[in-house]
């Protein structure tokens, strides 16, 4: 009887363990089946400016406006695929500007505003909130698309920011493509800093007569959240119409105008620079977020309808957060921006709208 009951016993433990190794493994297959699920249904988005300023219906044709438009739309949905697709927040930033840049309806890139000096120094950023890497560029002329130095410098050397000849030099060794100055300039830039400096010459401060288009705004910029929830924020510009002496603005700046923290949010921003430097801008937004509690909307709100109306400064921000919410705010009569969310698009560009 011993014999057959040790038998039994050995039966029941070996079925038991055959039950409890199958149990494990169906639970092994939920987690796994649910985490899939999970990360495919993990929210996705993106948002991007064109500028912000003194733009009202009234002084855009129905043709321009319409220009502005299928740009806007192209050069959001070309990042918007790379989400869907699985691709980075980092590389859905890059390209979306790079669109933005090889139009002339924008302050960046081909048709940026120009020096003084009548020429063309062009300015960039970009961040990564997960690793918290960043690289800038300021006062180049030579390089086809800023943006893309800027993620060279980001991924490929030591350092965060890099400016004029020296960061030409280093676009050679990364094989981006280099152009002539002359690129740059269009005809329509040309004829504005020409008159530009006319008017100056009368003592009538142009970059600051809101009734001239592009003298001031006019700067690209994107945020995006991944499928991985990784944040990632880009800004590129040709500045300020009529700068001198080597004038860098905000643009380049990691913490003024980009930033990115996956703990929080990312932040592109467009107007006058030199108050979203002082105001350390797109890092406030964070901050405000992560030390004080603020939601997305608070702290956009609070810095720029309230905070760099204070120091002077006038602009727009766009931004996106860890969770998909998004803003886009200014305190200007117009902003051109769009956003892609849950598969639904918009495109804006006045106030009111």
């Amino acid at each position: 009887m011993k014999k057959y009951f040790f038998l039994l016993s050995f039966l029941a433990l070996t079925l038991s363990c055959e039950t409890s190794t199958k149990n494990n493994d169906t639970n092994a297959t939920k987690k796994t089946s649910t985490d899939t699920i999970a990360k495919q249904k993990a929210p996705f988005g993106i948002v991007i400016h064109g500028g912000a300023g003194y733009i009202k219906k009234g002084n855009l044709s129905d043709s321009l406006e319409q220009a502005y438009h299928d740009k806007l739309q192209e050069a959001i949905t070309t990042g918007n695929e790379i989400l869907k697709n699985g691709g980075s927040a980092v590389e859905a930033v890059q390209r979306t500007i790079n669109v933005m840049e090889d139009s002339p309806l924008f302050n960046s890139g081909k048709g940026a505003v120009l020096t003084n000096e009548e020429l063309p120094e062009l300015d960039a950023s970009i961040m990564d909130g997960k690793s918290f890497n960043a690289g800038g560029v300021a006062g180049i002329s030579t390089v086809k698309n800023p943006i893309n130095l800027a993620y060279e410098v980001m991924e490929n050397s030591d350092h965060v920011l890099l400016a004029r000849e020296g960061a030409e030099a280093f676009a050679k060794t990364r094989n981006l493509e280099i152009v002539d100055p002359e690129y740059f300039i269009t005809n329509k830039q040309l004829q504005n800093i020409q008159r530009i400096k006319r008017e100056s010459e009368h003592k009538q401060a142009a970059f600051y007569n809101p009734d001239i288009n592009g003298t001031k705004f006019g700067t690209v910029g994107c945020v995006a959240l991944d499928k991985n929830g990784n944040l990632a924020a880009g800004t590129s510009t040709g500045g300020m119409a009529n700068k001198k002496w080597g004038r860098i603005g905000d643009s380049p700046i990691i913490g003024a105008g980009t930033y990115a923290n996956n703990k929080t949010c990312a932040v592109s921003g467009t107007g006058w620079g030199e108050y979203y430097i002082r105001g350390v801008v797109a890092y406030d937004i964070s901050a405000l977020m992560e030390y004080k509690g603020l939601s997305l909307a608070e702290a956009v709100k609070k810095v720029i309808y309230e905070k760099q109306p204070d120091l002077g400064g006038n602009g727009g921000i766009i931004a996106i957060d860890h969770l998909g919410n998004i803003a886009m705010e200014f305190n200007t009569p117009g902003m051109f921006r769009a956003s892609y969310l849950n598969d639904e698009l918009t495109i804006k560009m006045y106030a009111k709208e």
